[in-house]
């Protein structure tokens, strides 16, 4: 695990590298490499390398060349598959130096071209630049687990990093709000597609490439997930499919344990880590080293369930508790790593047990993927029960009827927590897609934003549409089955951002994690399982379940999803009101004038009450003007004289 970056300059332009400016792209990105530093630039092109030490700890320095110094790659990421590759490369007469996973890269270019990533297994991003042709090559791994952002400017250069802030770092190009994006972020947590918050840069989307050759860029991609079952693989039996399945997640979780130092895992306590750490134990010798993270209250706190797991396969457990006060301390902080606001208030704790597990080793496995593909999420259920329900019950009645049911239930239940569940039903919305999935769960619904948006935002902004790209992902699913469109649709959405954070959170603390569950044949044959394997009634992940039999405990096999709780709606009301005041009320953020101030204000009082838990909204707006005073205003709030560090500090 490491950190890229790099510059390449047209031809024409005729143009060297500023050293210095490459330097201080790379130098950024410390805290994803503090093992090693490496340059390599020549002609108009530069290529920037800080190393986290994993495989080949003494041969891997980078940017690494081939044989004849004509072909150079900066890379970060893993390659599971690479020494099953080196026995055709080296066949072919390509002469190794290393043990290193990066030089199978490099030979594969060199014998393939550009679809030589096609034969990669496993999570990277890397920059390949050809010198005899004068071409850069930049690829992203099939799911996105490994970040990559660029920046093509008007006279044809192009910069590329592993984050934002190091594309920012060489200063050609000011920090602006991307107002396109908002609408997005707003409703979905965070920009989708190749979109970020930061106008001008973009990032390479999963499973494309890039090439770049004299300041024109062609994007490709080379691989999608696909549901639809090949005609020439007949249906199995359910045992036929379990029995596949639990053997590609050995293989998975064997392959994801290849490292030449210290390595441990996540543990929640959840079926997915908990399934990781039970096939893990079977394959190394000494006691797993799993770490856990939680808080004081109760109801966010499932270290009792980690511990189940942890005397089962006789782990080396570590613990960790984050205080409120050290939560919203780091806020700040956290928000630089991620270059944008922090999508998922378990970002924080995230944090804290990379910080821990960075303490005792270099590598973490971790349970991330397993919903997206196998339906562990209870919204799929909800969504597909509503328009199944709902379709039936728009035929049965007419409008006037309708109205009548809604105002009988108004009457009934006035303004009800029930109450409220009802109004996300078929009984309140129309019966399609976007109002029973994408505004059902989104944080600022579109309906909302024509509300919370000012005139003037919204003028600018246009036609508002902040579900354009998730729509266009369900539309192009390989499947007519409306879950496997579901599962598609957050694959390219939600799950890339839920990685993003995986990324950033554990380099923070130069740590490197590890997705068994989103090995690419693993990904693949789960994709094309029937429904009833994913989601059957209301057993969700069905196939995980059935598989881990007989080896997880029966109390963690039967657990309901429980997510990573943070009890910000409380922390809202009570001891943390000043964070509201501080970046949601404050004149400073009204004077944006994005926002209308009475839907602020009225927002705000309804979560006081606590008749509505307004607590992921406003987590957003606060996470929002902490990204804009940092990024765009250019504050440093990073240290702790910061407000959010000052009210912890306070209480």
């Amino acid at each position: 695990m490491c950190g890229i970056c790099g510059i390449a300059t047209p031809r024409q332009l005729n143009s060297s590298i500023n050293v210095d400016q490459l330097v201080h792209m790379r130098d950024v990105l410390t805290h994803r490499g503090p093992d090693g530093e490496g340059i390599y630039h020549r002609d108009g092109v530069g290529l920037g390398h800080r190393r986290l030490s994993i495989v080949d700890v003494g041969g891997g320095h980078q940017p690494m060349a081939n044989e004849d110094n004509t072909v150079w790659i900066a890379f970060n990421g893993e390659i599971y598959n690479h020494r099953s590759l080196r026995p055709m490369l080296e066949y072919r007469g390509h002469q190794y130096r290393t043990n290193c996973d990066t030089e199978t890269i490099v030979h594969l270019y060199e014998e393939r071209g550009v679809r030589g990533v096609e034969a990669l297994s496993g999570m990277f991003a890397f920059a390949i630049w050809d010198e005899n042709h004068r071409r850069l090559l930049l690829a992203r791994d099939r799911l996105g687990i490994k970040p990559l952002y660029y920046h093509l400017k008007e006279n044809g250069t192009i910069y590329f990093a592993s984050e934002i802030k190091s594309i920012l770092a060489a200063g050609v190009i000011k920090p602006e709000v991307n107002l396109d994006a908002l609408p997005d972020y707003l409703a979905n947590k965070a920009p989708s597609g190749e979109e970020t918050l930061f106008r001008g840069i973009k990032r390479l989307l999963p499973g494309h490439t890039l090439v770049w050759q004299d300041g024109k860029i062609q994007i490709s991609e080379y691989w999608d997930v696909a549901f639809a079952r090949n005609s020439n693989n007949p249906a199995r039996a359910d045992e036929e499919y379990i029995t596949e399945w639990r053997e590609l997640f050995r293989e998975a979780v064997r392959s994801h344990l290849m490292a030449d130092v210290p390595l441990g895992m996540f543990l929640s306590g959840g079926i997915d880590s908990s399934a990781i750490a039970a096939v893990m134990s079977e394959m190394v010798r000494e006691p797993i080293k799993t770490f856990s993270v939680a808080f004081a209250e109760r109801e966010a706190n499932e270290l009792d369930y980690a511990r189940i797991v942890a005397r089962a396969y006789g782990t080396d457990h570590h613990e960790v508790i984050v205080s409120p006060e050290d939560f919203f301390a780091t806020i700040p902080k956290l928000i630089w790593h991620e270059d944008e606001p922090l999508a998922h208030d378990s970002s924080v704790p995230l944090y804290f047990v990379s910080q821990l597990a960075a303490q005792h080793v270099k590598v973490a496995l971790t349970g991330e993927g397993s919903d997206e593909m196998m339906a562990g999420y209870y919204r799929y259920r909800k969504t597909i029960y509503n328009l199944t329900l709902g379709e039936r019950y728009y035929d049965w009645t007419n409008d006037i009827l309708r109205r009548l049911i809604r105002q009988g239930i108004k009457q009934s239940f006035n303004g009800s927590r029930f109450g409220h569940k009802l109004e996300r039903t078929f009984l309140f919305l129309p019966a399609n897609v976007e109002s029973l999935y994408f505004d059902n769960f989104a944080v600022f619904p579109g309906s909302m934003q024509e509300t919370m948006l000012t005139p003037e935002a919204k003028e600018e902004l246009g036609i508002l549409n902040p579900y354009r790209w998730i729509s266009t992902q369900l539309q192009t699913a390989d499947t007519e089955s409306l879950l496997d469109r579901l599962l598609y649709a957050d694959q390219k959405t939600y799950l890339h951002e839920l990685l993003m954070r995986q990324d950033q959170m554990s380099m923070a603390s130069s740590l490197e994690s590890r997705v068994p569950f989103l090995d690419p044949a693993l990904v693949e044959f789960t994709a094309r399982l029937p429904e009833r394997l994913k989601l059957r009634g209301y057993t969700t992940k069905y196939i995980l379940r059935r598989s881990m039999e007989g080896l997880l405990p029966e109390s963690i096999l039967k657990r309901r999803k429980m997510g990573f709780p943070v009890p910000l709606g409380a922390w809202f009301r009570g001891r943390f009101r000043s964070v509201i005041d501080d970046y949601v009320l404050s004149e400073r953020t009204m004077e944006r004038g994005v926002f209308d101030r009475t839907f602020v204000k009225n927002l705000v009082a309804e979560h006081e009450t606590g008749n509505r838990d307004h607590s992921e909204r406003l987590w957003s707006l606060v996470n929002l003007e902490i990204w804009l005073r940092q990024f765009i205003d250019g504050e440093d709030l990073t240290v702790e004289t910061s407000s959010v560090a000052g009210a912890a500090a306070a209480v």
